[in-house]
């Protein structure tokens, strides 16, 4: 199938968008040919400098310091990196194709010809952090228990599925599906890239400029385009690169489960004395503490992180300061410190199950994640649980 291919003309210039699937071989071909017969002033490829920088060198995960991430409170969002960075790479090697191959094809193609190329998309970085600064923590663990899903899948996509993805009513279907399950993160990670790199498009010199970019942002992009023509206006995109700041929820929910679990205690106190507020003490400990450790356990990690897991689940839960997940990713990360062979063969790793739950780095997100899903689980239940000790019932 060939690629899908937009020409626009804009204030007496030729914006050609070349519309392409992120892992196929008959992409990285199609951009050649079009950038070798087009022969434009300027290609734009849809990558930011951080990404090309990690795909031409090959060396990204070198200095990954993965408890220092934790410690950051970046942990969800290295994970949810590395698990996509697995379903991409898994993909590329079903196919003999490397991700974003089409993207490097297209600078490769412009170095060769002489034409000068600018990296047009946002940092991913920031991408990454907006979406999940707008996602709330269920969505957060809908979206990795998803993204982990695929992981464990063993199922083999062929070039013809991928080449799907470019007819138009599959990924619209595909757009409607991911507004529906995290509209938040759609508009981050779909809406904000398609106003961002049309703009950076739009301002690219040259009377005729190639534009290389995944098939799902050419409509988008192509309207913003003809807006901003028409408005013969430039966008500020300062907005688009400021990382999210808290709103009030955020500002208030971390004290707020501690303090709701206080009230209970104290109306146990009150109904029925010291007597019912410990025996409501230690329900919460062994049912909170205990799905974290239970959590820790199903990933496998070393026994003293275990402990840590139950003991730290409350005093995690207490502080809203604090969270289970870094006591024990940075306990595991202590414990079972990353090895050369790890950081090496991370990217290999990264495209079997097997290969991502044994190996050192992402082995200690895992123990970091399920840590923390069980003591969310944990909270949740131990509050109902609390409520109806309080009602009478046991």
């Amino acid at each position: 199938m060939a690629q899908e291919m937009t020409r626009l003309a804009v204030e007496g210039r030729e914006i050609v968008l070349l519309g392409t699937a992120h892992v196929s071989r008959e992409s990285v071909e199609e951009v050649r040919r079009v950038i070798n017969e087009e022969k434009p002033d300027r290609v734009c490829v849809e990558l930011d400098e951080g990404r090309h920088a990690s795909m031409s060198q090959g060396n990204s995960w070198q200095n990954l310091n993965v408890g220092k991430v934790i410690r950051e409170g970046k942990g969800f969002l290295l994970m949810a990196n590395l698990v996509l960075a697995s379903f991409q790479r898994r993909l590329g090697k079903d196919l003999g194709v490397k991700p974003g191959e089409e993207m490097l094809a297209a600078i490769q193609v412009s170095q060769e010809l002489g034409i000068p190329y600018s990296l047009c998309d946002r940092n991913i970085q920031v991408t990454l952090r907006r979406a999940w600064g707008r996602t709330r923590l269920w969505g957060k663990m809908k979206m990795l228990s998803a993204m982990l899903a695929s992981v464990f899948t063993n199922e083999k996509l062929t070039p013809e599925d991928i080449e799907k993805l470019k007819q138009k009513d599959v990924l619209q279907s595909m757009m409607e599906e991911l507004a529906d399950y995290l509209p938040a993160a759609k508009a981050v990670l779909i809406d904000e890239r398609d106003i961002y790199l049309a703009a950076r498009i739009y301002q690219a010199e040259g009377n005729k400029v190639v534009a290389v970019v995944g098939a799902g942002h050419i409509n988008g992009i192509a309207s913003h385009i003809m807006a901003l023509a028409e408005k013969r206006e430039t966008v500020d995109l300062g907005p688009l690169d400021q990382l999210p700041i808290r709103g009030w929820a955020g500002r208030v929910l971390p004290w707020l489960i501690p303090a709701v679990i206080v009230v209970l205690f104290g109306l146990g106190f009150i109904k029925a004395g010291w007597q019912m507020s410990l025996e409501m003490f230690w329900r919460w400990l062994l049912l909170h503490g205990g799905l974290a450790a239970l959590g820790s356990l199903l990933a496998s990690a070393h026994p003293l992180t275990i402990v840590i897991a139950f003991v730290g689940a409350p005093i995690g839960t207490l502080n809203p300061f604090g969270k289970i997940g870094l006591f024990t990713g940075v306990a595991e990360a202590f414990l079972r410190k990353p090895r050369v062979r790890d950081v090496e063969n991370l990217s290999e790793d990264l495209t079997t199950f097997k290969g991502f739950y044994m190996n050192r780095v992402t082995h200690i997100l895992i123990v970091f994640f399920l840590s923390t899903l069980g003591a969310a689980v944990g909270n949740i239940i131990a509050i109902g649980w609390l409520a109806a000790l309080l009602k009478g019932g046991s």
